[in-house]
């Protein structure tokens, strides 16, 4: 049974470092917004594991409309357990999150590997594919929420 949670920032460290970032150590996966009053984070649980994770954060993008803005990071699943709708249900319940704190759009810069998810998620792209090194090519992706 599939349970998503909000949990504390620690808890996203340990996916971030191993499926996002493995090439940096522990301490460089903690985002600078991890502890701000306006973050969440989310987990999603199967049989009490954590098997993905999501982080969101107030943030503007100048590139996007929107008033209240927030930003997706350091989105991660379990190579195992892909496909099972743990990152979807992440989203739906990031967005319903968003949505009862007023937020008019929220957006990621998403690998391009994985750009066609975030597509099927209803994310649109804007301007040029772009290199975060040494993560590789990205496409700044947002969605606005009704």
């Amino acid at each position: 049974m599939l349970k998503i949670r909000l949990i504390k920032p620690e808890v996203t460290y340990g996916l971030r470092q191993k499926i996002l970032r493995p090439q940096q150590t522990i301490e460089e996966c903690k985002y600078a917004s991890d502890a701000s009053e306006e973050s969440f984070h989310l987990g999603a649980f199967s049989n009490d594991k954590l098997i993905s994770v999501a982080s969101f954060y107030q943030e503007d993008d100048p590139q996007i409309t929107g008033e209240k803005q927030y930003r997706l990071r350091g989105m991660a699943t379990v190579e195992t357990s892909r496909g099972q709708g743990a990152g979807r249900s992440l989203i739906e319940a990031a967005e319903k999150e968003m949505r009862g704190r007023g937020v008019d759009v929220w957006w990621c810069n998403a690998r391009t590997s994985v750009s066609g998810y975030y597509e099927k998620m209803g994310l649109n792209a804007i301007g040029d594919v772009f290199d975060i090194h040494p993560i590789g090519p990205h496409k700044l992706m947002y969605k606005t929420l009704k």
